[in-house]
């Protein structure tokens, strides 16, 4: 009997051993465009990067044309969220999309958070007024003139 208990011991240590290893904080991307397919990659973001422009600090998705780069900025009371959506290789300013964010709290509760253009600073905007810690998962999905680009990213609150 006792080495039963001590068997359920040592496999419980491994299961807890194995999901702390597991709560990596990643960032995947998903990307669903219509017409093609593409790769999608992560780039690591820095503040002066040439072939990727200068980075504004935030998590970086490149999928197909398009480049993602999502800063979140942990307030008091709430969470604002940048999104600059640029295409090409310039990483022109894409201002004419619907973007929207599904929010997955750290509770698993799910919030859909419709984005801002903001024409002067070339950026999109929302806030999240949740505030509970722990990590949010965040899908942003933007539809440029009928062609759907997404992103994977995370915080920890």
């Amino acid at each position: 009997m006792k080495s039963f208990k001590l068997n359920l011991v040592f496999l419980g240590i491994a299961l807890l051993f194995l999901a702390a290893c597991n709560n990596s904080n990643q960032v995947s991307t998903e990307n669903t465009q219509t017409a093609s397919t593409s790769t999608e990659k992560v780039v690591p973001a820095t503040k002066t990067d040439s072939k990727h422009g200068a980075s504004k600090g935030g998590q970086v998705v490149e999928t197909g044309k398009y480049h993602l780069e999502f800063v979140p900025v942990k307030e008091t009371n709430q969470t604002h969220m940048d999104l600059y959506l640029q295409t090409g290789d310039n990483h022109e300013t894409v201002p004419n999309a619907k973007v929207t964010a599904q929010v997955q709290l750290p509770d698993g509760k799910q919030n859909t958070i419709p984005f801002a253009y903001d024409a002067n600073d070339k950026h999109y905007t929302a806030i999240l007024s949740e505030k509970a810690s722990g990590q949010y998962q965040v899908k942003i999905s933007a539809d440029v003139k009928g062609e759907k680009v997404d992103g994977r990213f995370s915080f920890n609150r």
